[in-house]
């Protein structure tokens, strides 16, 4: 999605370890006109599939998760990275490695929230090397829904997850794949 690469070319940052920070446009700071089009974007990608839900993981994930869900005109649940006080109940969990945060958490939807019957979408800010997209269809399969595909705003097509998760059959639906970058230089695949 030009719009995108042209945020991305404009505002966003190349940072050491092979990280983009695009705080300024969808992390801290939110471009809600850059959001809404690329939820229109992924809607258009994924329209007439019946999706019933949209699932992403906490935090930055959530308002490109809320934005598509809202077109969807269908729910939007988020994954917390840890159990809280205030999840009581069964809940579907799968491990996840963060590759900005370093670390492995184990990512928790209360089973009250996904249902048998579900045709989900999942949706998140980045994808690098698709662990969280994998833990979140490791939850879907232990609800016994079905993923439709998954809806990316940036991938670093060079960490390889996206072309592993197409590879195993998910559509993976991404509005800008970067194929490299380096200080100064982001180069994007033509789609």
């Amino acid at each position: 999605m030009e719009l995108l690469e042209q945020a991305i070319l404009e505002k966003g940052k190349v940072l050491a370890g092979d990280v983009l920070k695009v705080g300024s446009i969808i992390n801290n700071q939110i471009d809600v006109k850059l959001l809404a089009a690329l939820a229109e974007d992924i809607c258009a990608h994924f329209k007439g599939r019946g999706i019933t839900k949209v699932l992403t993981v906490e935090a930055s994930g959530i308002a490109v998760a809320v934005l598509v869900a809202e077109r969807l005109g269908v729910n939007a649940v988020f994954a917390k990275k840890s159990k809280t006080s205030n999840v009581d109940g069964e809940v579907y969990c799968a491990g996840c490695y963060s590759y900005t945060h370093q670390k492995k958490n184990t990512l928790i939807v209360p089973k009250e929230y996904i249902e048998n019957t579900d045709k989900i979408l999942i949706a998140d800010d980045f994808l690098a090397n698709g662990e969280a997209v994998t833990a979140l269809s490791e939850i879907i399969r232990q609800a016994g829904a079905e993923a439709v595909g998954a809806a990316i705003a940036i991938e670093k097509g060079f960490q390889g997850g996206g072309d592993r998760l197409r590879a195993a059959g998910l559509d993976v639906y991404s509005c800008a794949i970067i194929d490299s970058m380096s200080e100064g230089k982001i180069v994007f695949r033509k789609l």
